[in-house]
């Protein structure tokens, strides 16, 4: 029996995961979303592809949340994009009005899965999934840390005109301005990047990291980014249906871990058949720490908004 993986929202990420997931032959697929017809037209043309690529996953799109049952993973990507002239508790609040309506109708249908949030602001609505859902911690992941990481991988191996396949790199902390690169973590077939480049030069890509989705958004003006989040996301369901124990960083509630109780924050995790499997804790020097202090306390901040 083939695993079952449903994505809330059907939109450009949501639908590109279905894409990812499918093309690997990972899973069997339901997309849904609120807008009639729009899951059902993109889940019958991702469907129609399948003879093409000579894989059998199967994908169906649906406004009735009947069809997500005994989901083994689901994918969250609901919630409005901010608008012109709209406040960050403006976004917030929408938001987790969003979160509290799916996360209801998911741990009704799927009591059992595994919940991978791709909402923004990304680790306050993973916090509050997961306090709505009553779901152990293991089972709630932000994705973040993924996607970060991948573009500070390809900013370094732009720079130093090497293979993307060459290149490790980590980011911690919260999704955004705060998060936190790790130049010491990050490497080229094994060798630091601290002894490959000037601090200057790292200190480029890292900004350029930080602002990697408000760069994308600038080029593309009425949208943000959606291929790489996307390929992130599945990245993580494929370790998690796999039981491959791949350690990535992802947003996840810590109880002490790195100094930080009761946030989530992105930290690099192992993730197998069970979620969350294992927090790595790494060393961190005394200024990383205390970047990643702030990047809690950011993540703080917007959680107090909506009480979570």
């Amino acid at each position: 029996m083939r695993k079952k993986v449903s994505i809330v929202g059907a939109g450009n990420v949501g639908a590109t995961a279905a894409h990812w997931i499918t093309s690997k032959e990972l899973a069997d697929v339901v997309l849904i979303d609120i807008m009639e017809g729009v899951p059902q037209g993109k889940g019958l043309d991702l469907r129609e592809a399948m003879p093409v690529e000579k894989r059998d996953s199967n994908v169906i799109g649906t406004n009735d949340y009947a069809d997500t049952a005994n989901s083994d993973i689901v994918v969250i990507t609901a919630g409005i994009p901010r608008k012109p002239g709209m406040s960050r508790d403006d976004l917030l609040n929408t938001n987790h009005k969003i979160m509290q309506d799916v996360v209801s109708k998911v741990v009704k249908y799927s009591p059992n899965c595994i919940i991978i949030v791709v909402s923004n602001p990304l680790d306050a609505m993973a916090q509050a999934a997961y306090k709505m859902s009553g779901f152990s911690r293991n089972r709630v992941i932000g994705m973040a840390g993924v996607l970060d990481s991948a573009r500070f991988r390809t900013f370094i191996a732009d720079e130093l005109k090497v293979s993307v396949e060459n290149v490790t790199a980590f980011v911690l902390g919260g999704h955004g301005d705060t998060m936190v690169p790790l130049p010491r973590y990050s490497t080229v077939a094994g060798i630091p990047i601290t002894e490959l480049m000037d601090k200057e030069t790292i200190a480029r890509l890292v900004d350029r990291t930080r602002n990697g989705g408000a760069e994308i958004v600038k080029y593309l003006k009425t949208g943000s980014a959606y291929y790489a989040p996307s390929a992130s996301t599945v990245e993580m369901v494929e370790a998690i249906l796999k039981d491959k124990k791949k350690i990535m960083p992802c947003a996840v509630y810590l109880e002490g871990e790195y100094g930080v109780d009761g946030l989530f924050v992105g930290v690099p995790v192992k993730l197998g058949a069970n979620g969350v499997e294992e927090i790595i804790q790494i060393k961190l020097t005394d200024e990383e720490q205390a970047e990643v202090n702030r990047s809690a306390a950011a993540v703080k901040e917007l959680v107090g908004v909506i009480g979570v």
